[in-house]
């Protein structure tokens, strides 16, 4: 490597020189012979003007480049440092008349032979880039490309491309992205593979070649022009501002060809660079990823003692990845499951340092003796309660449980706020709380008006927010789907009008953070998360993302508790706006501590009875918007989210 590496560098000056001896040689007979020149100022010339155009090069770094991976920027610098020896060619030939009576006809001469000199050497660098690149074909003109290598280029190694194990593919759009893209592929020659054609709407495109490569009218004659190029591969490569993602993959993926992007990452924009990837869950949504984080939210956690309830879990455990990139005083993760804490302490660890004070304790936020420890420990200034029973059809038959822990531990933990001075609690909620059907959703709406009753006190500042399903939780939809579908199928599904609304991790994590630090007092937050998704909508697309064939899709029933549609808002027409246009305060009046009180003290007593039914009806008493699925699901239809449904689809 390193050999090659050398007498490539080496080799390129000799052969500019031996390019500049053949132009000046060839001029300098032409003028000889028909000019009658003196001869000795034509060599003292030739020997000045070689000398300031390899002096300029060097200084101006062109040995330097790599040149078969050369861009415009190469070719410019190239051109520059020409230019400069030009100029340092006149002013030394301006000193030296004075000395040596030179003709002023060979000083014309000398500049012309430069001059071609300059474009020989442009010229016979893009042929080498382009014999580099075309080198690998397996054709006429890639032999070709592969001979002028070994002769001129003998230290290049260049590998014949088989084009019987690479993928070909289609391109849409044929901008720069798009371009840059098909660039990639012909020069990486370990790339799987080769690009045959674009797809563009432009009419300035359509019919020419970019590459060798074909432009093709979009959506005109696709399925004959797929088959004709043996395309076996989409690739969707539009810049970020494209809003019609979702018309181009339902478009293309009738073609039964595997549709990917070319793109920034999802979730993290690795570095600026795009990247050709699948289709991710989160472009499942077809929107813009929403990003809410802002100076003011990092001011606000900057240099505070931050415990998290629940961090060991999927929307804890990012709440901890947003909180560290801001520079909290300390962080605490607790949880009652040890191994998803480790997971994220040891990632923490590995990408901060000692630069984060990260502590994890194991606790159930229901034992008061241990959180009073953490507290007393601690002193934590903003506790995050992501600590939940989550799962709705297992707390359909724990209700009991899902009291304890979700309505008790939150009352516990707003107890200890008060008592160790803790600013400010932030409650994490659902949509499943707005007009609940299951034990899940009415123990989270109940947790909502706890943190609106204490708010009243004065003590500590509390807010809410509530978010819908999130994308490859633990437990969600999506993950479940996936194993179905690497099992071969079928995908189970409850009901194929069921319709929810999504979000990504980061999405409600940023959210729970944003809202908590401009929370005044008593808010209930909510984000606008778009349009509703069908599920059965959703489980097609995985199945078609995967490239499986043959996957049923079948329909088991409504599980206990379930109902057709989530609700983000308990009343829709009464919002305050925020700050930030995504998020919403909903205008509820809280209930009173005492109120709060009254209803803990019925869910108490039903709880001693160690009877799930008993704790249900209990649960059902408190939360006045708790309703049974049927009562919910008879009207769905008639619901604004069923409507804006029909409307999408």
């Amino acid at each position: 490597m390193k050999k090659d590496k050398i007498n490539t560098r080496r080799m390129l000056p000799l052969f500019d020189i031996i390019t500049f001896a053949v132009i000046d040689i060839f001029s300098l007979f032409v003028y000889k012979t028909f000019m009658r020149m003196n001869l000795t100022d034509l060599i003292l010339n030739s020997v000045l003007a070689l000398g300031c155009v390899i002096f300029c090069r060097v200084i101006g770094t062109v040995y330097k480049q790599i040149w078969r991976f050369g861009g415009i920027q190469c070719y410019i610098r190239l051109i520059e440092a020409d230019l400069t020896s030009f100029v340092l060619f006149i002013v030394i030939e301006y000193f030296l008349q004075f000395a040596f009576d030179f003709n002023r006809l060979t000083f014309v001469l000398m500049v012309a032979i430069m001059s071609v000199n300059s474009i020989a050497s442009l010229t016979f660098r893009m042929i080498y880039r382009y014999c580099f690149k075309c080198g690998n074909e397996q054709t006429v003109k890639g032999k070709i490309m592969r001979f002028l290598l070994k002769i001129f280029a003998p230290g290049v190694d260049i590998k014949k491309q088989n084009d019987l194990h690479k993928i070909y593919v289609a391109i849409v759009g044929a901008g720069n992205v798009g371009v840059s893209l098909a660039e990639e592929l012909i020069v990486n020659k370990n790339s799987s593979y080769i690009p045959k054609c674009f797809f563009d709407i432009s009419n300035n495109k359509v019919g020419r070649q970019i590459y060798n490569i074909p432009v093709y009218q979009a959506r005109k004659n696709t399925a004959e022009l797929l088959k004709q190029n043996s395309i076996k591969e989409i690739i969707i490569a539009l810049p970020p501002s494209e809003k019609n993602i979702k018309e181009l993959y339902n478009y293309y993926s009738q073609f039964g060809c595997k549709i990917k992007m070319y793109d920034y990452p999802t979730l993290q924009a690795a570095g600026g660079k795009r990247q050709l990837r699948e289709f991710d869950i989160e472009d499942l949504l077809f929107r813009k990823q929403i990003r809410v984080i802002d100076e003011n939210t990092k001011k606000y956690f900057k240099d505070k003692v931050v415990l998290i309830t629940g961090g060991g879990g999927s929307i804890g455990s990012e709440l901890c990845r947003q909180l560290s990139k801001m520079e909290p005083e300390q962080i605490i993760i607790l949880d009652i499951y040890e191994n998803g804490v480790y997971d994220v302490q040891q990632e923490l660890k590995f990408k901060y340092g000692n630069k984060l004070d990260l502590r994890v304790e194991i606790a159930s936020i229901t034992d008061r003796q241990a959180m009073s420890m953490v507290f007393g420990k601690y002193h934590p200034q903003i506790l995050i309660n992501a600590a939940t029973h989550k799962h709705v059809p297992l707390m359909e038959t724990n209700c009991l449980e899902a009291v304890k822990n979700n309505v008790f531990g939150a009352k516990l933990l707003l107890e200890l706020c008060e008592e160790y001075g803790c600013e400010r609690f932030m409650m994490v909620s659902t949509d499943k709380a707005v007009n609940p059907t299951n034990v899940m959703g009415a123990t989270k709406r109940m947790c909502e008006m706890i943190a609106q009753g204490y708010s009243t006190r004065g003590k500590v500042k509390c807010s809410c927010t509530r978010f819908g399903n999130v994308l490859g939780s633990a437990g969600s939809v999506i993950p479940l789907f996936k194993r179905q579908i690497a099992a071969g199928g079928p995908i189970t599904l409850t009901n194929k009008r069921i319709i929810r609304y999504f979000m990504t991790i980061p999405e409600a994590s940023q959210l729970v953070l944003q809202s908590g630090a401009m929370a005044n007092n008593g808010e209930l937050f909510v984000l606008d998360m778009g349009q509703p998704i069908k599920i059965y909508d959703l489980a097609k697309n995985m199945i078609r993302l995967s490239g499986a064939q043959n996957i049923k899709i079948i329909e088991t029933g409504l599980r206990p508790g379930e109902k057709l549609y989530e609700e983000l808002l308990v009343n829709t027409k009464e919002l305050d706006t925020t700050e930030n246009e995504l998020i919403f305060i909903e205008r509820e009046k809280p209930i009173s501590y005492e109120e709060v009180e009254n209803k803990l003290e019925i869910l108490r007593n039903a709880c001693k009875e160690n009877d799930n039914d008993k704790v249900r009806e209990a649960l059902r008493s408190v939360v006045p918007t708790f309703k049974t699925p049927e009562e919910v699901n008879i009207n769905a239809n008639d619901s604004l989210e069923m409507n804006i449904i029909k409307k999408i689809s």
